[in-house]
């Protein structure tokens, strides 16, 4: 059956009527914040403590915006007659953010979660050469890193858990089949003194 000669005009009619009659949402930006997705791109934050100045996030950044420098340390002996030992202090974390692409690969590849995603966005700025942060810069978008999402209570426990509930089970066992008699000093294996050993005498 051949189509109706003006049929899609009518099919284009009734969606723009039915769009004129629909309630206009406008958020009031920026005088109103959007409710962003917790996943949000946005920033990328350092926590400092956790760097130990590896390098990958350096090397596996496709864009090479990343700029590390570090020296290294000595620690001194920790016992009499041991070794002493070297580590990296950091000197320098920067971020190009004229150049980052929002990959995320730094932020997978960090070994000791010192990356994070902030979902802040505002930090436009007048010169291109401002849009390189620091890593005091990168530690203050820190505090607005939202807070990881609950488990799926689907989930497999995480081995961590596992192992520290297996042992805390385990632990527990034992002082249940010892018993509170063993509280005293047969359960030291140490002899009464005093008082109660001149009654056994």
């Amino acid at each position: 059956m051949p189509p109706i000669p003006g049929s899609g005009l009518a099919k284009g009619l009734a969606v723009t009527l039915r769009t004129m009659t629909k309630k206009t949402v406008t958020e009031q930006y920026p005088d109103v914040q959007p409710d962003l997705p917790p996943r949000t791109r946005g920033v990328i934050g350092l926590f400092e403590e956790n760097c130990t100045v590896c390098m990958l996030c350096a090397r596996e950044c496709p864009d090479w915006c990343i700029y590390i420098d570090s020296h290294k340390e000595t620690v001194p002996a920790a016992t009499p007659g041991g070794r002493d030992r070297s580590r990296n202090v950091l000197d320098r974390f920067a971020i190009d953010f004229s150049l980052c692409m929002y990959c995320g690969i730094c932020i997978e590849v960090c070994p000791f979660d010192a990356l994070f995603w902030s979902p802040e966005f505002e930090y436009s700025e007048t010169d291109i050469r401002d849009l390189t942060h620091e890593r005091d810069k990168l530690r203050e978008w820190m505090w607005t890193v939202p807070a990881p999402p609950a488990l799926d209570p689907g989930a497999e426990e995480p081995k961590e858990l596992a192992a520290a509930r297996k042992t805390a089970d385990k632990l527990a066992a034992q002082q249940e089949a010892t018993g509170p008699e063993a509280t005293g000093p047969e359960a030291t294996g140490r002899e009464a003194t005093g008082p109660e050993q001149e009654g056994r005498e």
